[in-house]
């Protein structure tokens, strides 16, 4: 491996931990707002969300919101099931089987 990429990994590194390392320590010295807490509980949907919606409207790389958008179908599907049933095992196992199902169907 290069000395250069060595020393961008390593640097990365560094400035991650004390990026950190001083947010827990700030936070263990004056507490979280209540505010920053409610913010942060919505951090996970949004990175969930900025994952899977490109996946689902765009899965050849440009915008597909025909029926023969399998994964838009599934997604459908799945958060349909999502909004029922509340149990994320049975919304990703049903989600699954229709991508299987709509894969083999149109092959």
């Amino acid at each position: 491996m290069r000395p250069d990429m060595v020393l961008i990994i390593l640097g990365m590194g560094v400035v991650t931990f004390f990026t950190r390392f001083g947010a827990q320590a700030l936070f263990r010295q004056v507490g979280v707002p209540t505010w920053f807490d409610r913010w942060l509980r919505h951090v996970p949907t949004g990175i969930l969300t900025a994952l899977i919606v490109p996946s689902v409207l765009m899965p050849q790389g440009r915008l597909d919101l025909t029926l023969h958008n399998d994964y838009l179908l599934a997604g459908l599907l799945s958060a349909l099931i999502a909004y029922r049933f509340r149990n994320v095992a049975l919304t990703m196992a049903l989600g699954l089987a229709a991508v299987i199902a709509l894969r083999w169907l149109g092959n």
